[in-house]
């Protein structure tokens, strides 16, 4: 049944046919029919009786039908919604199915507990296509008595506001910006159910109450506007008296969008911090460093006389003189047009956070206090900065003996989290768009840290929508301005569509993309198939973006080799559908393209290079030989097998021609750190990070910064991209040696990094079976080297050794079970389910 609790629980049998079972379970199961609000309020019966027989099949089936409307007041600024209710007896379990657009804060008898700790409900979608409802369970909070629900509503990118004195972006040419609706709408349902099985259901309509927001501007570029004073204190709860500023809402049109729910972990606040340090620029003017730059929705805490304003600007980076800076002057706009600003009630000690946007900063400045007594201003009681990003949970972390590497990694880590939202954004701070390359580059690296499977499923969806008529998938989902050339159409991004399924399939054994992403991959590849040239070879994007700021080299071997792995990842999608024909047409189109590649892009003659190498074909008629150009053809299994100690020889020898410089933008950095890793080169990896001038990881570090820049720049115009963390992938594969090698972890290698200088590594990630814990340390001589590895259940790890020869003296060390060691000698020694103490003898 439709709207209902479902129960379950898991037995388990071993082999004793002793049980073991699980507590029970339980979920609660939306529509099937969830992809609308049907019929329309304006053709409910109650209005156009006449109309009863053409919508009958919307009333057919109704235990299985969406019965709220969108409501609003016909109007694009914040508003509140409510509706007061009163229950005769206490319900059991209660469950409410909302969504408001843009953004929109649930809440029931003023108990913070109602939103779970969600902001910025729902995930943001292309509206015209899909729209997510969220479902908060309120069984504790609704009472015997008065109760009440409603929402806090907010523009976003839905129905975007640029107000009179802020930006936004983006903006056509004519300066009008981009909008999904005009419409701020909420629609709910609201789902009791009572001990005696009495069910009712409460949904919106034009006897909910409405009225417009105290906040005026709700600019998801980081810029609000409030008036403390129009805020109606308890409007959220019972006993409140509604006004006359409190109108009958109107039922609304509502986005286009069918309804989904909201699968995606949820956006919420997680670590505070404090300032580490304050200062009075000016009479007036604050500001703070919290040390870490990270996305923030700042919290403010100050005392001052009614009709005060107070301005509050965010920032990466301060100037000479402490002030908030945004280094790049094309981007100036968001260090004068980028605020909020709020005016006090003279209320005592009050509280000012964002309702409805967030950006990136380590910075805050605030206007129009002062930090001491006396000073005939507001005064700062507080201020923490709230770092908000993904619910998905954290699954591991790495650690090692330098300080340099660790700051590295922690660099990574902030960049990542601050990038994971409902999508994964390409700057938190700037853009806030979903770019693509990011989500298929970092995926090895980000599901060391995070469990991001149901969030790229989503991210899946968005690619779908965005699909075009003729097969393209555009570079961003969802898609908010139509970019034009290669920043509309490059393989790197779109092909997303068809590297996903895969990485999803490799990393969580998970397949349920494939049945819906099939089709729209075929039809991608048929559009990219119009674009080949000389017979397979693509070079109409990007190339390597990234590398020189954007300099576009490299076309040819990064975007065929991306064409190429689709093709076979479709392949694969064919097979595990049982498409036989499709499986063959996919295979024989891979092959065409792999023979392409080598003919125009692989020189054999050994006339420049006494071995053989790639070539691209950025200066038609002279053969270069790049890092890039032979990591992606040893990376994409495009190098014949004759010629792979070659490639990996010019790979070795363009990078010592550079000085052990890193040669690559962000596409093609990913796999100059895999090619490194599978030579066993980590000398060449951490020289290349420790540069003293850029590229370089090391300089970010030594130049103060905390999280990753979008360009290698001092003075970049954004401080959290996290496009350049692919080195993140190398920490955990040849740092910590951990490897997953076959689907879902279900089998995975440790490889020991005796060639590194790291003399102690520990770290661990928690796979689909359970918690995988590495710990390794080498004495100063390089001679005794111990390790200790926790394998989990169902799973089987490989301990890599350099050759045949070597040997490992392994103990289990299982609670309360005594083994004496054993010594086995080999490149590859079985470790099954257990917690080992190993000694190496490399």
């Amino acid at each position: 049944m439709s709207a209902s609790f479902h129960y379950w629980r898991v037995t388990v049998w071993n082999q004793h046919d002793l049980t073991s079972q699980s507590l029970t379970n339980e979920f609660f199961t939306a529509y099937p029919r969830s992809s609308g609000l049907l019929p329309p309020y304006s053709m409910n019966q109650t209005y156009m009786p006449h109309t009863s027989l053409i919508f009958r099949s919307w009333f057919e089936d109704e235990p299985n039908r969406w019965k709220g409307v969108w409501i609003g007041d016909n109007g694009d600024k914040p508003l509140y919604v409510r509706k007061s209710l009163h229950l005769d007896q206490k319900p059991a379990r209660a469950i409410v199915f909302a969504s408001g657009l843009g953004h929109f804060n649930f809440v029931c008898n003023g108990d913070p507990r109602a939103a779970h700790g969600h902001v910025l409900d729902p995930g943001w979608t292309n509206y015209h296509r899909t729209v997510q409802f969220v479902a908060y369970d309120v069984s504790g909070i609704l009472k015997q008595g008065e109760n009440v629900l409603g929402a806090h509503i907010g523009n976003g990118f839905y129905a975007g506001d640029q107000g009179d004195d802020r930006f936004f972006w983006p903006c056509y040419e004519d300066n009008t910006y981009v909008r999904y609706g005009n419409e701020l709408c909420f629609f709910a349902e609201v789902h009791l159910f009572f001990d005696d099985g009495r069910r009712e259901t409460i949904t919106t309509g034009p006897d909910w109450k409405l009225m417009k927001s105290a906040t005026t501007l709700a600019n998801i570029y980081s810029s609000e506007t409030k008036d403390l004073r129009a805020y109606p204190t308890g409007w959220d709860a019972p006993g409140f008296h509604e006004d006359d500023q409190w109108k009958n809402a109107t039922p609304v049109t509502g986005p286009r969008g069918k309804l989904k729910y909201q699968s995606q972990p949820p956006v919420v606040l997680h670590e505070t911090f404090e300032p580490i340090s304050q200062a009075q620029l000016e009479h007036g003017t604050a500001t703070f460093d919290f040390g870490q730059n990270m996305t923030t929705m700042v919290k403010l805490e100050v005392s001052g006389p009614a009709g005060a304003e107070i301005i509050v600007r965010f920032s990466e980076t301060i100037g000479d003189d402490g002030k908030v800076l945004m280094p790049d002057p094309l981007f100036k706009q968001f260090e004068h047009g980028v605020f909020c600003k709020f005016t006090l009630a003279g209320d005592g000690i009050e509280t000012w956070e964002p309702d409805f946007c967030f950006t990136a900063a380590r910075y805050i400045q605030v206007e129009g206090v002062s930090l001491e007594e006396g000073k005939d201003l507001p005064l700062v009681h507080s201020i923490t900065s709230r770092h908000v990003s993904s619910a998905a949970r954290r699954l591991g972390y790495v650690k090692t003996d330098k300080e340099d590497v660790n700051a590295l990694i922690k660099m990574c880590y902030w960049s990542f989290v601050s990038n994971l939202f409902s999508y994964h954004t390409d700057c938190p701070q700037i853009e806030k768009f979903g770019w693509l390359e990011v989500t298929h580059l970092l995926a090895p690296s980000t599901q060391y840290i995070r469990d991001v499977e149901s969030l790229y499923t989503k991210i899946l969806d968005d690619i779908v929508d965005a699909q075009e008529p003729n097969g393209l998938c555009p570079t961003m989902a969802p898609e908010i301005r139509y970019m034009c050339g290669p920043l509309h159409d490059t393989i790197t991004w779109g092909g997303a569509v068809a590297l996903l399924p895969e990485i999803l399939r490799f990393y969580y054994g998970s397949t349920q993309t494939f049945e819906k992403l099939f089709e729209p991959c075929v039809r991608y590849m048929e559009y990219i198939r119009t674009k080949e040239r000389v017979g397979g070879l693509i070079e109409h994007g990007l190339g390597d973006w990234g590398r020189d700021i954007a300099f576009g080299n490299n076309q040819a071997n990064i975007e065929t080799a991306i064409y190429y792995r689709c093709l076979r990842n479709i392949q694969r999608m064919a097979h595990e559908l049982g498409k036989a024909e499709s499986e063959k047409r996919f295979c024989e189109w891979a092959d065409r393209i792999y023979s392409v590649y080598n003919e125009h892009l692989l020189v054999t003659d050994k006339t420049l290079h006494p071995y053989a190498f790639y070539t691209s074909r950025d200066q038609p008629g002279k053969q270069d030989r790049n890092m890039v150009a032979q990591a992606f053809a040893l990376q994409f299994d495009l190098v014949p097998s004759e010629h792979i100690a070659d490639v990996q020889r010019a790979f070795l020898a363009d990078c010592g021609d550079s000085g052990n410089r890193i040669q690559a933008g962000e596409i093609g950095l990913k796999y100059l750190w895999n090619t490194l890793a599978d030579v066993d080169r980590p000398d060449i990896v951490l020289e290349m990070a420790r540069q003293e001038e850029h590229p370089s990881y090391m300089r970010f570090i030594r130049q103060g910064e905390t999280t990753l820049n979008e360009f290698w720049q001092d003075a970049c115009r954004s401080k959290s991209h996290d496009m350049l963390g692919t080195i993140y992938e190398w920490f955990y594969n040849a740092v910590l040696g951990l490897k997953p090698e076959t689907e879902a972890y279900k089998t995975w290698t440790v490889k020991p990094p005796l060639k590194s200088e790291f003399n102690h590594v520990e770290g661990s990630v928690e796979c689909p079976y359970g918690n995988i814990e590495i710990e390794y340390d080498r004495d100063e001589e390089g001679r005794d080297v111990t390790m200790k590895v926790t394998v989990p259940t169902s799973t089987t790890g490989f301990l890599l050794l350099p050759n045949d020869s070597s040997s490992v003296s392994i103990k289990r060390t299982q609670p309360g079970v005594e083994s004496d060691p054993v010594t086995q000698t080999g490149a590859r020694i079985r470790l099954r389910a257990g917690r080992y103490n190993l000694h190496l003898k490399p």
